[in-house]
């Protein structure tokens, strides 16, 4: 099992990064699009942050346009529309794929350690693997997938794009990870 915080990243305006600057925090991982039905999630996702960043919770964006091109723009562009249209300030991160063989790694990593997604809505699921994706991986993924990692660099939960971010759920495994 690879470490999290070990594994290149790059931020959005290009700088070179890892997870490591978070050791010790609990994240919520999010791959996001800015073409998507869920792509609304974006103010929910920044209230969460602003509830929690004060504990140590940070919430990551890693667009992604694996799936019906729902992601087309630069990492400028995306970064613009982020900042206007939703006014995100958690972190976001260069563009990569999450899915197929040009997964990065940190998406192979989260979906090894986390396999399947806790859903609210299994005809949701189901839905989305019937769309006879570019990909059908087990443990599909979608934009808006959501992935827990815990203080010690685990992904302890994953959760399904339909699921909102406010959702009992979601809040209460946040909760617990930030004991």
């Amino acid at each position: 099992m690879a470490n999290l915080y070990d594994i290149p990243l790059t931020k959005i305006d290009g700088t070179p990064a890892t997870l490591n600057e978070f050791s010790g925090k609990p994240l919520l991982i999010v791959n996001v699009a800015s073409k998507c039905g869920n792509t609304p999630q974006y103010t929910a996702l920044e209230a969460l942050y602003q509830r929690y960043k004060d504990r140590g919770f940070l919430v990551l964006g890693f667009p992604a346009n694996d799936f019906l091109g729902q992601e087309p723009g630069t990492n400028q562009e995306i970064m613009k529309f982020c900042t206007t249209e939703y006014e995100v300030t958690f972190p976001l991160y260069s563009k990569i794929s999450v899915a197929g063989d040009s997964m990065h790694p940190l998406y192979r990593e989260l979906t090894a350690q986390q396999p399947t997604a806790q859903v609210a809505d299994p005809k949701y699921r189901a839905d989305l693997e019937s769309y006879g994706t570019k990909y059908p991986l087990p443990g599909l993924l979608w934009n808006f997938e959501k992935f827990l990692v815990d203080r010690n660099g685990r992904a302890i939960a994953r959760f399904s794009p339909e699921m909102q971010p406010e959702d009992p759920r979601i809040i209460s495994a946040i909760e617990s990870a930030l004991k």
